[in-house]
């Protein structure tokens, strides 16, 4: 996900929220007036709308895990047969007031090294990676003494994700690549 992306949505949000109200005055002082109707501010007013919903719709149904780029975290933690390796990786947003996203990336050894984020969350104090057999990974990630921060969980890999948000979950571009998606 690009990480400016809500950003421009809200910019224009803004600028249409901004392009309705100007419509809405002249409109007003038009039909006052009886001047002619303001068609070249309507139709911007509509362009703006239509930017806004692309803009709303893209980032919620054509999320990929493609644009992620921090820093290496922990790993590399190998599985029992050496079929997989994962690693994760951090990267902080919104300065001094925000917080830290993590994810996890795991290597597939036997398909060319491909490599798949299968773990996405905002990080918490006590973190860990760790195979449970061959097939299964255990992410934990909580902060003690809150035990609704917990996004703790185990993950088939190949065959379960996790995003906390849930837009890996709603994505049409990533449906294909796991049977289950969990989300806080």
């Amino acid at each position: 996900m690009h990480i400016y992306l809500p950003f421009y949505i809200f910019l224009t949000a803004l600028l249409t929220l901004l392009i309705f109200i100007t419509f809405c005055f002249l409109a007003i002082g038009n039909l006052i007036k009886k001047k002619p109707f303001p068609i070249r501010l309507f139709t911007i007013f509509l362009s703006s709308i239509v930017v806004v919903t692309c803009l709303i719709l893209y980032s919620n149904y054509f999320f990929t895990f493609g644009n992620l780029k921090g820093e290496f975290f922990k790993g590399p933690v190998i599985s029992p047969s050496e079929k997989y390796v994962a690693n994760a990786y951090y990267m902080t947003y919104g300065g001094a007031a925000g917080g830290v996203n993590i994810w996890v990336n795991i290597t597939f050894k036997e398909e060319k090294n491909k490599i798949k984020t299968v773990y996405y969350s905002d990080a918490k104090s006590d973190f860990s990676i760790n195979w449970i057999d061959d097939d299964t990974l255990l992410i934990v990630n909580k902060e003690r003494g809150y035990p609704n921060s917990d996004r703790s969980i185990k993950l088939k890999i190949g065959k379960e994700i996790y995003h906390e948000n849930g837009l890996a979950c709603r994505s049409l571009l990533m449906k294909t690549e796991f049977e289950t998606c969990y989300h806080n």
